[in-house]
């Protein structure tokens, strides 16, 4: 593995999962793999989860590690090729890749969607740029349609949980007061559709994903029907993909919160959330503090599949 952007380059799930299990056991057996090797993570949008766990993998496998704000102590980067300089934006990022790349050995990258341009966003511009004028491994920590570490994670969790082989997995769109992008469910779509797991996609008319990412996941647009003799209950809101609405929020129907009347729908279903979450809108208080809510190991999880990520990565230098 040389750059990691989506979670299909994970490889056979049955040896990755073997991998994170091994490294959630012996966390500290391959140090020497990342001495005297630099991580660069490089931050364009906040981070609670994946600063910390990315962070502490690479401190687990030996690596020194540089975090770099770019909204904090950085000068305002440019991104856009034949732009005129003129503005509050004294370095532009074709410039500044290549010299991150001098420090560093691995270089992890957080940018998300902007809503400006759907295909900007949707072609990775800031991420691709990364990879193309680094000259160094990168991986996402988050980009404009994906979120593999986080999807990877998820996976984890659910193997370790799901009480049955083929379990139904049922991700569902929750209101939130603000536009949120689709990086997440894309990615958790896309990973769960590298299983051979029931899988169902829920949510209001108009909030449809890029069928590249739904895959053959079945789209139901009753949330209570849907949540019938589920597993796992993985909440997530996101914004508008289509057309003209891309970027936009077209319902806050409470009626979507996830609730414990929903949840008795469910097979004694496992609550799943990447986090942060905003309590009585996404979920309720009772049920995200219940025995079957899972969102605390599964941000343990972070840790698991940021190591097994850099590892292997490691492991290709």
């Amino acid at each position: 593995m040389i750059n990691f952007t989506s979670i299909t380059q994970i490889g056979n799930l049955k040896e990755a999962f073997a991998k994170a299990r091994y490294v959630k056991e012996n966390p500290f057996a391959d140090q020497n793999l990342g001495k005297n090797r630099t991580l660069l993570m490089i931050f364009f949008n906040s981070s609670l989860r994946t600063r910390l766990s990315t962070q502490k993998a690479a401190m687990n496998l030996g690596m020194n590690v540089i975090v770099l704000d770019i909204n904090q102590g950085a000068w305002k980067l440019e991104t856009e090729r034949g732009a005129v300089m003129d503005g509050d934006k004294p370095e532009h990022l074709l410039e500044a890749i290549p010299v991150m790349g001098c420090y560093c050995d691995v270089i992890g990258v957080r940018s998300f969607a902007r809503f400006e341009n759907r295909d900007d966003d949707y072609n990775e511009k800031i991420l691709n740029q990364f990879i193309k004028y680094s000259g160094k491994p990168v991986f996402s920590m988050e980009a404009a349609t994906r979120h593999p570490l986080q999807t990877f994670a998820d996976m984890i969790t659910i193997e370790e949980y799901k009480k049955k082989d083929r379990p139904k997995i049922v991700m569902t769109w929750a209101p939130h007061p603000k536009a949120l992008p689709q990086a997440v469910p894309n990615s958790f779509a896309e990973g769960i559709n590298l299983t051979d797991y029931e899988f169902v996609i829920t949510h209001p008319e108009g909030y449809e994903l890029d069928p590249k990412f739904t895959g053959n996941a079945k789209i139901e647009y009753d949330q209570d029907k849907a949540f019938e003799g589920a597993d796992f209950i993985y909440a997530k809101n996101w914004a508008a993909y289509s057309g003209d609405n891309y970027g936009k929020v077209l319902s806050m129907d409470r009626n979507w919160t996830v609730d414990s009347r929903k949840m008795a729908l469910t097979d004694n279903a496992f609550f799943m959330h990447c986090l942060p979450v905003r309590r009585n809108m996404i979920v309720t208080d009772d049920v995200i503090e219940s025995p079957q809510s899972i969102v605390i190991p599964e941000a343990a999880n972070r840790v698991v599949s940021a190591q097994t990520v850099l590892k292997e990565i490691l492991l290709s230098l």
